[in-house]
């Protein structure tokens, strides 16, 4: 009796939210990739003092609302009413007697926009008002990019860390290069 035919064993490769779609360099502004580290989602218990773990455990002040606070390394943002997102490091134990914590690391694209004209690129695409003086470095919001839910962080006069569901990966490389051709063509670069 013949033996049956073996099936080759597959291989998943793992591929980031982007995946090839990145980076992209048009005129003066850059579209890239952020690798967040672990995301965390932390709702506050009643009465806690996450304040004070957060600080203790990763260095970072509890962001008021519309803010983050933070460097690339380890970031908080707020993330709503009554949430905050850790991003970065892998949320200290001591974090979970304070608030309840949910890791989300997956289901997010976290992409960097930069270079003159970000705002103007943004502008095209988000309800919110960008003018430095109305959102300024550190400040966050849960708002609109094109049709998509999404968090926009403020990070620099000219950068700005955008984050939408990880399904939405392609819609946002596709809506951000369409903004960014026009702004180029715009300024004539």
């Amino acid at each position: 009796m013949a033996e049956p035919a073996k099936t080759p064993a597959l291989t998943l490769t793992p591929t980031t939210p982007c995946g090839a779609m990145l980076p992209l360099r048009i005129g003066t502004l850059t579209l890239s990739e952020v690798d967040p580290g672990h995301l965390t989602a932390m709702a506050p218990r009643q009465g806690g003092a996450l304040g004070a773990a957060l600080s203790a455990a990763h260095g970072l002040d509890l962001p008021g609302p519309g803010r983050a606070t933070g460097t690339d390394a380890a970031r908080a943002i707020w993330f709503g009413r009554a949430h905050v997102l850790l991003m970065g490091p892998a949320p200290d134990p001591s974090l979970a007697a304070q608030a309840a914590l949910t890791d989300i690391s997956d289901g997010w694209a976290v992409v960097r926009l930069e270079g003159a004209g970000a705002a103007a690129v943004l502008a095209r695409l988000t309800p919110i008002d960008l003018r430095p003086t109305v959102f300024p470095p550190g400040q966050t919001a849960r708002t609109e990019v094109f049709h998509m839910q999404a968090a926009i962080t403020r990070l620099a006069d000219d950068a700005f860390l955008i984050m939408v569901f990880r399904s939405m990966s392609q819609t946002l490389v596709h809506d951000l290069r369409t903004a960014m051709e026009g702004v180029a063509a715009r300024a004539g670069d």
